[in-house]
């Protein structure tokens, strides 16, 4: 699902990997969640049906719910792919915060390394162990290509974030990782890790922007038969976007050059979106309500548009 929107005093478009953000005066940002679907920082060749309605849904839900704790960019949500919002100078770094070793922290852990992002981890861990104490692992913001980790002193030293924002990012991410731990546990899940990213008004305030404790930025655990799980070495039962990676790595591709993205018949198509769908209910305790997606584009620019009368 590709856009086209015809919106009066549209300044640009910026096309992301997963979506489409149109930037147009008074500092308004519009950001549509495509049903385009990424893994290991490669666009895969087939849309997923209902994923970009399930993403900008669970994201407008979360960014409502946290916004006692850190000021955000969303103003509205007039259609179920859509976010309207403040538009902000993003911070080039994701703040990343782990509570557990999984994902790339245990790939990092299991090739011997016991620092990630500067950070130390202890030795004598299994795979999907809770940490000692949650730690942030910021990544680099990558334009075309693979995110880079990169350390908080790095982040300073260069000159990426101040030492006075930084310190504040920290202190957001921290609390918003607290606050997704609970509102996950409600549901009977463990918040595993999860990334944040933050950008400045054109006033200088520091917001949360785009999604936040969606299946593409966190993962998640079933709490029951977790300890049960680990104690017997067998793999978590999670809700994630992992399980699409390790269906490519099981395919032999991990976006390394030279590997070819795997076929994605109709069958895999269709238990990807059902897997969605399955997390959306499970993370909100919410019956998912399909949106019509005939005339997708034109019902999107229909609903943009009487917003923006609004405004």
């Amino acid at each position: 699902m590709d856009t086209d929107l015809h919106l009066t005093n549209m300044q640009s478009k910026y096309v992301g990997k997963v979506r489409e953000v149109y930037h147009i005066k008074d500092d308004i940002l519009i950001m549509v969640a495509t049903d385009r679907l990424s893994a290991f920082d490669v666009v895969l060749p087939k849309g997923i049906p209902y994923k970009g309605q399930i993403l900008n849904q669970l994201a407008t839900k979360m960014l409502r719910e946290t916004a006692d704790i850190v000021p955000n960019w969303l103003l509205s949500s007039p259609d179920p792919n859509v976010s309207i919002g403040k538009s902000c100078e993003s911070f080039k770094i994701e703040m990343v915060i782990r509570g557990y070793l999984a994902g790339h922290a245990a790939r990092v852990y299991k090739s011997g390394s016991r620092k990630l992002c500067g950070e130390s981890l202890p030795e004598g861990m299994k795979e999907n162990d809770k940490l000692p104490t949650p730690i942030i692992t910021p990544a680099t913001k990558a334009e075309k290509g693979h995110d880079e980790d990169i350390s908080r002193e790095e982040i300073i030293n260069q000159g990426i974030v101040s030492e006075k924002d930084y310190i504040l990012l920290e202190k957001y991410t921290y609390k918003l990782y607290e606050r997704g731990t609970k509102i996950a546990k409600k549901q009977g899940l463990i918040l595993v890790d999860t990334k944040y990213e933050f950008g400045k008004t054109n006033r200088g305030e520091i917001v949360l922007i785009d999604e936040i404790h969606t299946p593409d930025s966190s993962r998640y655990f079933y709490e029951s038969g977790y300890n049960e799980r680990q104690k017997h070495g067998k793999a978590q039962k999670q809700l994630s976007k992992e399980f699409v990676r390790q269906w490519l790595i099981s395919e032999g591709f991990q976006g390394l050059s030279g590997q070819n993205i795997p076929v994605m018949d109709d069958k895999i198509v269709t238990s990807i979106s059902e897997r969605y769908i399955e997390i959306y209910e499970k993370i909100t305790g919410q019956k998912f309500i399909k949106a019509p997606t005939n005339r997708i584009s034109e019902r999107i620019q229909n609903n943009i548009l009487s917003f923006l009368k609004t405004v």
